[in-house]
């Protein structure tokens, strides 16, 4: 039996500069059943320092859902191993500490979820470019279409990025999936498995995601 109804899992390396507008969206969610999971993959900065300094002065209340895991520097998808193994939701999603997310994210991911019994929920999302900003918009694909999504990520016609997903946990417990510690596009290697396992996808289109 799940805990929660979501973990949202969040590595936290060299952020400093980002960590509390990150940290301000996710607790600030409106969605109330989430289990928020930040791991500190050894960072040397004052990350954790501003997060644990926010968590006490704005987000106290939210402490009995909040888990803090520290680790050696690992690399992204290591710390996002540990986050999952601490998970005790019934869907993961996964956000890097630089973005933000918009506040009723979470809400509307769930809405969705719940409406759908969907395997993986995912929605656009806003590049942030400092003077600038880039609406991506998702193609629409099902159960039936998840193929063309794989191969549509490689030809970058679609968006491999972890973070604009949210899966049930037991694509990943159920299944063999193979988390490379290193290299570039680890999250394209990633997503090509999960999305191959899945039996349902549904798709938002509303950007609530920032990075």
């Amino acid at each position: 039996m799940d805990r929660y109804s979501i973990s949202l899992i969040a590595p936290v390396y060299g952020v400093e500069k980002y960590i509390g507008k990150f940290a301000e969206s996710v607790l600030g969610q409106t969605y109330q059943d989430i289990q928020f999971i930040f791991v500190n993959d050894g960072t040397k900065d004052r990350s954790m320092d501003i997060l644990d300094e926010l968590i006490e002065s704005r987000f106290a209340h939210l402490k009995p859902r909040i888990i803090i895991i520290n680790k050696e520097n690992g690399g992204l998808p290591s710390a996002r191993k540990a986050g999952l193994d601490a998970a005790e939701g019934k869907y993961i999603l996964f956000a890097d500490s630089d973005d933000w997310l918009e506040t009723d994210a979470v809400e509307k991911v769930m809405a969705k979820a719940s409406e759908t019994d969907a395997d993986i929920v995912y929605f656009d999302l806003v590049k942030e470019y400092g003077h600038r900003t880039s609406y991506k918009r998702e193609r629409d694909y099902t159960g039936d279409t998840k193929d063309d999504f794989i191969v549509n990520m490689f030809n970058y016609k679609s968006f491999g990025y972890t973070v604009t997903k949210c899966f049930k946990k037991r694509l990943f417990t159920e299944n063999v999936i193979y988390m490379p510690k290193l290299g570039m596009h680890e999250d394209i290697y990633l997503m090509s498995q999960i999305i191959f396992y899945a039996k349902s996808l549904v798709h938002i289109p509303e950007a609530l995601y920032h990075y």
